[in-house]
């Protein structure tokens, strides 16, 4: 099965510069986390806090990140480790989990807030969009290794998978949906949501960060249920596809919670600060 036009994968995931390798999946979260960095820091300044507090968070933020992202993916998928796992250290080869990521870094955004005196809810709400941000960026990577893609497909955007990265029962397919795609699109749109949110709606704190995780587990639901590599399964559903259905409801309950307990945010100073917002919710 191939399709007539397909978005090729690159047969090296290594660029050789000279004597140094560099993979293109390091390359492309190393951007991620760059661009995350920096919307994050102008995001928080606009809230009135000092750059260098932020600046002084991020280095323990992606470390907390990347262990937390590894150490997840290595405890739900740990028989692709068994026999071998010094392979657990080889995170260029692909396997960073975002719930994990998302878990690791929240570890450390709260632990550093209270410890510094840092306005938690400002914090969270600074990352937020910057983390979508960043997935969007960083699903690449995933096809830079040819990973995480859906189920066979003809379709003329299908992505093409060299026979070493197909699972056996389709070895026989050329190409897949590009769930990598679909899920950057998905966060872009997400990224875009919650900007025009911030803008147009009077939020409390904590309320965005809410409303990012209500609407990415929503198409990473969609999208993990169409993808076709090893996943551990809890009855119908993939681990993961679970994992969005308690997140999705967790934040719900959360962002409505908020809206009659929480403190109200501070308006984003911005060159153009438009129309007053509205109250969020009933």
């Amino acid at each position: 099965m191939t399709a007539p036009a397909a978005i090729p994968s690159p047969s090296d995931s290594v660029l050789h510069l000279g004597p140094l390798p560099l993979h293109l999946y390091g390359l492309i979260l190393a951007i991620a986390v760059i661009v995350a960095a920096r919307v994050a820091e102008r995001r928080w300044v606009r809230r009135g806090h000092a750059a260098k507090d932020f600046s002084d968070l991020v280095v323990w933020i992606v470390i907390g990140g990347v262990v937390g992202a590894r150490l997840y993916h290595v405890v739900s998928d740990y028989q692709l480790f068994r026999g071998q796992w010094l392979d657990a250290f080889k995170i260029w080869q692909g396997g960073l989990s975002i719930w994990g990521a998302v878990l690791g870094g929240a570890v450390v955004v709260v632990v550093l807030a209270r410890r510094r005196h840092l306005d938690l809810g400002d914090l969270v709400d600074s990352i937020a969009p910057a983390l979508v941000l960043a997935q969007a960026i960083g699903r690449w990577g995933n096809w830079a290794n040819q990973e995480l893609y859906g189920r066979p497909s003809g379709l003329p955007w299908a992505v093409e998978i060299d026979v070493a990265h197909r699972p056996a029962a389709y070895a026989n397919v050329a190409t897949f949906q590009p769930t990598f795609l679909y899920e950057s699109l998905w966060c872009l749109a997400v990224f875009a949501v919650l900007i025009a949110v911030e803008r147009r709606v009077r939020l409390m704190k904590g309320q965005l960060l809410a409303l990012y995780l209500m609407l990415y587990t929503a198409g990473r639901f969609v999208f993990e249920n169409m993808r076709v590599d090893p996943a551990h399964r809890i009855g119908p559903l993939r681990l993961n596809a679970w994992v969005c259905i308690v997140t999705f409801v967790a934040a719900s309950v959360w962002f409505l919670w908020l809206r009659r307990h929480g403190t109200p945010a501070v308006p984003v100073a911005t060159e153009d600060a438009g129309p007053e917002p509205e109250p969020a919710g009933p």
